[in-house]
């Protein structure tokens, strides 16, 4: 999937909703469930949350359209957000001694519409306080594009995360963001 030309990027919406009370809290409430197992370190969980062709997209620079054509913080598949999780929780990993501890706080969902292929595209902000051996901040703009999946809810298909500064120089960037 690193390499699929056809994955679909694409977060503006095409055709444009109009949201529910009760899809607006079921997104909301989807959005906060997956802060809520990152930042409790249930990886298991959150894996379960994505589509098995889905994308985890950090892209480097603001306005960037494509992960190929330009170097990005992250562009990780199923497989690449598999073996992160089994490095960050394998109790032998140095780098995690102490482990990472995180605090999320998510604001301003906004369901936007869906895209060609009937996703439902959600963009929303992030703050997210970080600590293992110091504290450090990082927020930013995350776009989901969500897939209802019958009988198991939504699912993840691309999550595009816009740091405020992701052009700067970091630390290692351990722990999904």
């Amino acid at each position: 999937m690193l390499f699929n030309p056809t994955f679909e990027l694409s977060t503006e919406a095409i055709n444009p909703i109009r949201a529910t009370d009760a899809l607006r809290v079921e997104i909301e409430q989807f959005l906060f469930r997956e802060a809520r197992l990152l930042d409790t370190r249930q990886f298991d969980g959150w894996l379960d949350l994505w589509v098995p062709d889905g994308m985890y997209w950090m892209p480097h620079e603001p306005d960037q359209t494509n992960p190929r054509d330009h170097i990005s913080l992250f562009w990780e598949d199923a497989t690449l957000r598999e073996v992160r999780v089994r490095r960050i929780t394998n109790p032998r990993n140095w780098s995690q001694q102490p482990v990472t501890r995180t605090a999320r706080v998510v604001g301003n969902v906004m369901i936007d519409g869906t895209d060609r292929d009937g996703r439902l595209i959600v963009h929303s902000t992030f703050t997210l306080t970080e600590w293992r051996n110091g504290q450090r901040q990082l927020a930013g703009l995350i776009t989901h594009k969500l897939e209802k999946q019958e009988g198991d809810g939504w699912k993840i298909y691309l999550k595009r995360v816009d740091l405020v500064n992701a052009a700067d120089v970091f630390a290692n960037l351990e722990v999904f963001v």
